[in-house]
Order: C-alpha cells, then sequence, then structure tokens
C-alpha cells in the first residue's frame, strides 16, 4: 500500500521486510554513502526491468518497512509482483537482495606505512590510556555493523555533561587491524584490558628486552587478542613489563637509542594498520625513542603518523603541553626530523568545573597546530569499564564517552 506525503516527486510505501535484509542494506547504505530510499528505488528499478523472475528467498520473520519511492514505482512493481505470482515481500526481498549483490561492502582502504599513534604526555592522569584504548577499540570494530558516532561538526561545541549527544549517527566500523602498546611500566593499559602484565624473570621476555638489544624470542608471541568476538581478531595487545622502570638506564647503553622501539616494533608491522603506542608520563628517553618511531618516514603522507597529545581543560595540563612540545622539538630539529603532530585530545572535560575549565578549553582550541581532534568528557562507564576489565566499547557501546571515541577515530581515520 501507499500514502502521499507533502513531498511533489516521492510517496511513501509501506511494505514488509525480513530484519536480516533490514539491517544489511542499512550496513550497506551506510558503507556506500547512499540514503535507504535511494538503494531501494534502484532495487525496484531493477527487479522490474528482469526478463523473468529470481529464486525465492527465506522471508521469515518479515516485518514493517517504509520508504519512499518515486510516484507510480511502487504500482509498477506491484504489477510486475502479479504478474510473476510472488507476493509484495517476496517481492521486495528478491529485489534488495539482488541489490546487495550488486554492492558489495567496499574494500577497507589500507595505508600503504603502518600508521603510529604515540599517546603521550609527560603528566600522569591525563587519561592517556582510556585514550589509547578507546582510539584502538575505535578503529578495529566491525565495519559490517553500525554503531552511534558522534559526527565531527560537533567538536567544536562544548559537550553538556548531563544531554544526549547531538549529531549522532549509526556508521559502520571503521575495521582496521590495530596493535595497542603498553609502552608504560605502570601496566595501566594492560591490566584495563582484562590481559595479564609480562613477568620480570631471567627467561621472561619483554619489550624492554627487545628496544634493549637482549631479546629471548619472537616479540610476537607476547600478543594477546582483545575482546576476539566484538573485534574479529582486529585488535590486539602487547602486554608492558615492569621491567620498562629500567628502560632509560639500559637505553643509555644502546647504539642509536632513539630508534630501539622502531627496531623492536619494525618487525610487526605488516600484520597491522595501525600500531597505537600508550606512553608512560615520562620526559626521558623512552619518550625520544616513542616520538622517533612516529616520525614521518620516507614516501608516508604528512599526518599519517605522530603525537597524540592528551592534555585536560587546566592550568598544570598547560604546563605539562610545553615541556613534552619542547622536548620533541628538539628532537626534530637535532635530528632533523619530519615530525606531525596528530591532534590535541582535552580528555575528561566537564564544564560544571567552571571559568578553569571552560577558559582553558578556549586556550586549546585557540591552538591551531596541533588542532583539537576531540572533547572527552568525564564519565562513569570509562571507570566502570576499567573496574570489570573490559574494553570500553564492549561494556557501554552506546554511551557518550563511546560515540566521542568513534568521532575521535574517524578524525584521525
Amino acid at each position: 500500500m501507499s500514502s502521499p506525503i507533502t513531498s511533489s516527486d516521492r510517496e511513501k510505501v509501506v511494505s514488509k521486510l525480513p530484519g536480516r535484509l533490514r539491517q544489511s542494506l542499512k550496513v550497506r547504505c551506510a558503507q556506500h554513502g547512499l540514503e535507504i530510499q535511494t538503494a531501494i528505488e534502484q532495487a525496484v528499478r531493477a527487479w522490474t526491468g528482469l526478463a523473468s523472475g529470481l529464486e525465492p528467498v527465506d522471508t521469515a520473520g518479515a516485518d514493517s518497512f517504509s520508504t519512499f519511492l518515486p510516484h507510480g514505482q511502487w504500482n509498477d512493481f506491484k504489477a510486475v509482483t502479479k504478474q510473476r505470482s510472488v507476493s509484495l515481500t517476496q517481492g521486495l526481498a528478491q529485489a534488495v537482495h539482488m541489490w546487495l549483490d550488486s554492492h558489495p561492502a567496499p574494500d577497507i582502504e589500507r595505508p600503504v606505512v603502518t600508521r603510529r599513534f604515540v599517546v603521550c604526555n609527560q603528566k600522569g592522569g591525563v587519561g592517556k590510556t582510556a585514550i589509547t584504548a578507546g582510539l584502538g577499540e575505535a578503529m578495529a570494530e566491525d565495519r559490517n555493523s553500525l554503531y552511534p558516532v558522534q559526527i565531527a561538526k560537533q567538536l567544536a561545541s562544548e559537550p553538556d555533561g548531563d544531554e544526549d549527544p547531538l549529531g549522532v549517527e549509526n556508521l559502520p566500523g571503521i575495521g582496521l587491524r590495530v596493535l595497542l602498546v603498553d609502552f608504560d611500566p605502570q601496566c595501566h593499559l594492560t591490566n584495563q584490558l582484562g590481559a595479564t602484565p609480562l613477568p620480570i624473570s631471567q627467561d621472561g621476555d619483554s619489550l624492554t628486552n627487545h628496544m634493549g638489544g637482549s631479546p629471548k624470542g619472537d616479540l610476537r608471541d607476547l600478543i594477546v587478542t582483545v575482546d576476539e568476538e566484538r573485534f574479529g581478531d582486529r585488535l590486539h595487545l602487547l602486554p608492558s613489563c615492569n621491567d620498562a622502570f629500567l628502560l632509560d638506564v639500559r637505553l643509555s647503553g644502546v647504539r642509536a637509542r632513539e630508534a630501539a622501539l622502531e627496531r623492536a616494533l619494525a618487525p610487526l608491522e605488516a600484520d597491522y594498520d595501525v600500531i597505537v603506542v600508550d606512553c608512560p608520563p615520562s620526559l626521558g628517553l623512552s619518550m625520544d625513542a616513542a616520538v622517533y618511531y612516529g616520525r614521518r618516514r620516507k614516501d608516508e603522507v604528512p599526518g599519517q603518523s605522530g603525537p597524540l597529545v592528551v592534555v585536560q581543560a587546566e592550568d598544570s595540563s598547560a604546563d605539562a603541553y610545553d615541556l613534552l612540545t619542547n622536548q620533541i622539538e628538539d628532537l626534530r630539529n637535532d635530528m632533523d626530523l619530519d615530525i606531525d603532530y596528530l591532534g590535541l585530545v582535552v580528555n575528561l572535560y566537564d564544564p560544571r568545573r567552571g571559568y578553569i575549565a571552560t577558559s582553558s578549553l578556549e586556550g586549546w582550541m585557540d591552538i591551531k597546530d596541533p588542532r583539537v581532534v576531540a572533547i572527552v568528557s568525564e564519565r562513569k562507564e570509562q571507570k566502570e569499564a576499567v573496574r570489570m576489565k573490559q574494553p570500553l566499547l564492549s561494556y557501554a557501546p552506546k554511551s557518550q564517552i563511546a560515540i566521542s571515541m568513534r568521532a575521535m577515530a574517524r578524525e584521525l581515520s
């Protein structure tokens, strides 16, 4: 049946469609950037233009489905279903099934050079680990499922601490292969994701050993999968070990110590699209190695890799930021490196804290290089996920903070 609407060129049509086809249609339309009504229009036109009917499609569990089609197209469709002796539901299911077959999911655009995100700030307590985990999770989500994402144009606005987010769209997951590297001897990232820190033992191995030139085996053997079912074996973690507290001492005796992290991780890069490094709150040699790892390499597009600086909207964070950027600039100048800032993440933002928070946010927004790529509010779901030792996007996938993490991932992807 159909009912007219105010539009001069379309009418509302109502039929039935199996839930699995409806969901597949939503995802595929999002992947191709099409409206559902456009896809149905194309599907109906192609189906009615066939010389004969198609094999029956299972329509069990079909329920109400509505869209808008050009005037007259639905009547033509009904006439063809009558000629082919099939129901409207069966005809529409065949049309949608045929459209899906002719519009496969687009291939993932994988970077030529593995991207390297160095999440850093020498000030502790700003939430580097939460940003590292949330960013990696958002980049690894299933591209054949839809997730709520806060659209980028909202990032310049102050997020409200209580109201639902504006500008939320359901979009397919990014679907990249991601390695999270816990580079902090405190093992926060490892513990938050429910993994076990690597033990300190005479025969044990660690990232520190590989950077210090005394590996005990293959670094791949230390990697664990994070929540395999949700992320489809795309999200992995290289756990930390407390021996990283001694890393600066060990690096002091290593040749070309600034390249130590790169030498350790380079053999892993072919397996991943993105490597996200959760740095310790330090300005020592380990930080030099992390920044060097994120430098722009030969033939790499500018802005694909580099430091992602996590800050808070308060004064001490600004002081720490100055110290960090001075170190990065010194390394850039001393070694003649191309280092691209990926951006600033203003984390744990709460406008209820008054003038200091709001004025500090304005100060961060005024910086153009690096620019603010995300404003992430302080939310209870993050603390709960840490307590439960679960990935945030698994624990609270529809929460405001999960929506913000996905927005940040898309801003950087």
